[in-house]
């Protein structure tokens, strides 16, 4: 009681000092107050600001079109180094020889290699055209032979029609001889018996044989005109297909003689096709001889070392990087973000070498840092685990650096639905995930519109 009776007295003391009045006021415990109501307003006031969802993840940067990646320059055949026009550093341009190597395969260290096949192309071609003019000479000859053929036979068959009618005018005249001579042999019967009955004399009868007798001789010559009629008839027809086979027999073998030909001038053609077609690979050889620049870009290393060194067909030489780039930035997602990540969704990324203070939810006010938009997902998880998304520049945002280059580092912040700072830590004390937010297309929007207000 003594010691709470003293500090009143003490604290009813201090109050009638100024310096005292003017720092602590008429009242401590309303000042408290005062202040106790004013952190808890202005809490409570944070917390209901907006807060942006977001899911970050590392990345590196890199371009979607290929030809924009640094690449590698092959050797297209094996060879020996003989020159280098370019070092390590130096900027070229598309088509600048980088380097120059030499043949080392026997089949092709002959320096006049193309104008030897060039001169064996030649000299096949007058070959071809040797034989194609055989083809010509015996097509020729075909032609004469089908003709001179046709004129023999014509002459043969008139030949048998003369026969015929030989033999027909010998058949006519033989049968006449035979009526001629029955009847000398029937006046011969009635003579005689005339004769012997005195009633003819020995002269008459003896003409009558005689005319008998040149009666079988008649009958006798018409026999043997008749039989060689026949004969020669035979002989005509004989003489027609003997002459049609010959014939045959020479067309057939100089239509052989044509085919054959024919068949070297194709075996030829095909030779030459051959040599032409290793003209051309021995020309685009020569050519491989030089290494040139794809595209502009800058030599970043050289593979292959000095003067004489061999080189086998694939092996790398020389890198290059492109000069131009369209940049994106690769990075890589945990499968249970993918679903919250969709084409079109807007990142933050902040590059390595660039300063950036970034507040994580507050994009607008995160300074340093680039926007980006999703412009491909992988379907299929990459060997880390992790699932891979290209972001390309976003052409609303600010420019990304023109200093940045292939491989350099980011971090990237895909940004999600916007909520209140109190939901967010209320989403994380329970452990729920980010709210999913579909990210839509402007146009597609608006076209959407336009077809509701039809």
């Amino acid at each position: 009681m003594w010691l709470h009776k003293d500090n009143e007295s003490l604290l009813t003391e201090k109050r009638e000092f100024v310096s005292f009045k003017k720092a602590f006021g008429d009242s401590d415990e309303r000042n408290t107050k005062r202040w106790f109501m004013g952190i808890t307003l202005f809490i409570f006031l944070f917390l209901l600001l907006p807060w942006t969802q977001n899911i970050q993840a590392p990345g590196l940067i890199t371009t979607r079109s290929p030809e924009q990646r640094p690449q590698e320059l092959n050797s297209i055949i094996a060879g020996r180094i003989e020159k280098w026009y370019v070092k390590e550093g130096d900027v070229v341009k598309k088509g600048d020889t980088i380097l120059k190597i030499t043949e080392v395969k026997e089949n092709y260290l002959d320096p006049d290699l193309l104008k030897r096949t060039e001169e064996q192309i030649k000299a096949k071609e007058g070959t071809v055209d040797f034989y194609r003019d055989k083809v010509s000479a015996i097509q020729n000859q075909l032609a004469a032979m089908y003709q001179a053929r046709e004129l023999k036979l014509e002459q043969l068959r008139n030949k048998i029609k003369q026969a015929v009618l030989y033999v027909q005018s010998d058949s006519m005249a033989f049968e006449a001889s035979k009526t001629e001579l029955k009847i000398a042999q029937d006046q011969f019967k009635r003579q005689e018996e005339l004769y012997k009955q005195g009633l003819k004399s020995l002269t008459e009868l003896e003409q009558r044989k005689q005319q008998l007798q040149n009666a079988e001789a008649k009958r006798t010559i018409a026999e043997n005109k008749f039989i060689n009629a026949k004969n020669d008839l035979l002989n005509a027809r004989i003489e027609l297909n003997q002459t049609d086979r010959e014939y045959s027999e020479k067309i057939s073998k100089a239509e052989g003689d044509k085919f054959s030909t024919l068949s070297d001038v194709t075996t030829g053609e095909g030779e030459i096709s051959k040599l032409k077609n290793q003209f051309s690979n021995y020309a685009i050889r020569n050519a491989f001889y030089y290494v040139l620049a794809p595209q502009d870009g800058q030599i970043t290393k050289t593979i292959s070392a000095g003067i004489g060194e061999v080189v086998k067909e694939g092996e790398m030489m020389v890198k290059i990087v492109p000069e131009q780039f369209q940049y994106a930035v690769e990075m890589y997602v945990q499968p249970m973000d993918l679903p919250l990540i969709s084409i079109g969704q807007k990142v933050r990324f902040q590059f390595d070498g660039w300063p950036a203070i970034v507040f994580s939810g507050w994009p607008n006010v995160s300074y340093g840092t680039f926007g980006g938009k999703v412009v491909a997902i992988d379907n299929s998880i990459s060997e880390n685990g992790k699932f891979r998304i290209l972001v390309a520049e976003d052409k609303n945002e600010k420019k990304w650096p023109d200093a940045l280059k292939v491989g350099g580092g980011a971090k990237g912040m895909a940004l999600l639905k916007d909520v209140t700072i109190i939901y967010e830590l209320w989403r994380n004390m329970n452990g729920f995930p980010p709210d999913f937010y579909q990210a839509t297309n402007k146009v597609q929007a608006k076209s959407n519109e336009k077809d509701g207000n039809k």
